[in-house]
């Protein structure tokens, strides 16, 4: 039996990045979906049986979604598909609270950060199987250190504690909590020629010695770019400042 994923991701790189994580964190056979923005996976769905999936029809069983996109914001997609028999795990670069916890509560089933190793985001796949929630490591912290700070002496597992985060678990009915806005980061400072150049081998998966090599410049004056990029982008890590570019068509 073919397993049917949707991929939901704007960005190409980051986009190609997840199927082969897919590709490599399943032995079953599968077809991925690849959709760039909340219009294309709308339609995919709708030929899949609609957000809730209708029987007789072959429905997705997976889906990973991005949360800024161009036209909207995934957690719109989350709650359509509340009723949706399906994994629903978001796939970002934000970490804190104001996405974390407005995604579990839109209906999310697990939350993954893009920039985590390869191994590590196949590993946290795999858990689907054995009927785990899939939670990048810093995500799991989070929720630890917010249950720490608020929430009694009750177990991380214990069902009370992930109802009040609005976390109810793989394929459990999701709670009906509008999605909450994410305002978009202002204006940037724009990159120099040669920071884009750099910007844009980042964004391939080349390391610093290897662009250093490609421009013909030192590896040390290649990590001054970066910094800068970083600065003038308010990102700290290649994955955010490569999805940050790419939204805003800085490469």
């Amino acid at each position: 039996m073919t397993v049917k994923v949707l991929i939901l991701e704007d960005n190409p790189v980051a986009r190609s990045f997840l199927c082969r994580v897919v590709r490599e964190s399943f032995s079953d056979a599968h077809h991925i979906t690849e959709a760039g923005d909340l219009e294309t996976a709308r339609k995919a769905i709708a030929l899949a049986g609609g957000p809730t999936g209708l029987h007789g029809t072959d429905p997705y069983k997976l889906f990973l979604v991005d949360l800024e996109l161009p036209d909207g914001n995934g957690m719109e997609l989350l709650a359509e598909l509340s009723q949706y028999p399906a994994t629903k795990v978001v796939t970002t670069l934000y970490s804190d609270d104001e996405h974390l916890f407005p995604a579990l509560q839109c209906g999310a089933d697990g939350y993954l950060l893009k920039e985590d190793r390869f191994e590590v985001l196949v590993e946290e796949l795999q858990k689907i199987v054995r009927g785990q929630p899939p939670l990048s490591p810093a995500i799991a912290r989070r929720l630890l250190q917010h249950f720490r700070q608020g929430g009694g002496e009750q177990p991380i597992t214990d069902p009370g504690f992930l109802a009040s985060t609005g976390f109810t678990g793989l394929n459990a009915p999701a709670p009906t909590s509008r999605p909450v806005p994410i305002e978009r980061p202002p204006e940037t400072e724009r990159l120099t020629p040669r920071e884009t150049e750099v910007l844009t081998y980042l964004s391939k998966g080349f390391t610093i010695k290897e662009i250093a090599s490609l421009m013909g410049i030192k590896w040390f004056t290649v990590n001054d770019h970066i910094k800068s990029i970083y600065k003038k982008l308010n990102v700290s890590s290649r994955a955010e400042a490569a999805v940050l570019a790419s939204k805003q068509g800085l490469v």
